[in-house]
């Protein structure tokens, strides 16, 4: 399903499976991982609940760094995000922006072939990721 620039995709996987699928399809295309956030850690640490949520920050200078020369703006949705959680019914999802999405949202004259790049390889990954 897509929602307002996000995709989000069933996975057969528990979320941080789901995140250790994600890094290793991330990382066999030579991208780098950033950060790794652990919402429902953080949450339970405050004394809070919150169901499994992970959220995986990567990428790769020569994919975004166009992106970020045309409009500097861009900066606030890169790196890219990934972002596994569990709903109350026990079900996983991944969901992440589309490049194109943040493309529109800055309003980008130049990046294309960047964009084209990361809109091809963000459902490959999460594929590898969720099946």
């Amino acid at each position: 399903m897509t929602d307002n620039g996000l995709v989000t995709i069933a996975s057969r996987f528990p979320v941080a499976e789901t995140i250790e699928r994600l890094m290793a399809a991330i990382t066999a295309r030579n991208m780098l991982v950033f950060a790794r956030i652990d919402h429902a850690g953080g949450a339970a640490k405050a004394g809070m609940s919150l169901r499994p949520t992970e959220l995986l920050i990567f990428g790769h200078p020569k994919g975004g760094t166009p992106l970020m020369q045309d409009k500097q703006t861009a900066g606030i949705d890169l790196p890219l995000k990934a972002l596994a959680w569990e709903d109350a019914d026990g079900k996983v999802w991944l969901t992440f922006n589309t490049a194109s999405w943040v493309a529109e949202r800055h309003g980008l004259d130049d990046g294309g072939a960047a964009v084209k790049a990361m809109d091809q390889m963000l459902p490959a990954v999460a594929k590898e990721a969720t099946s």
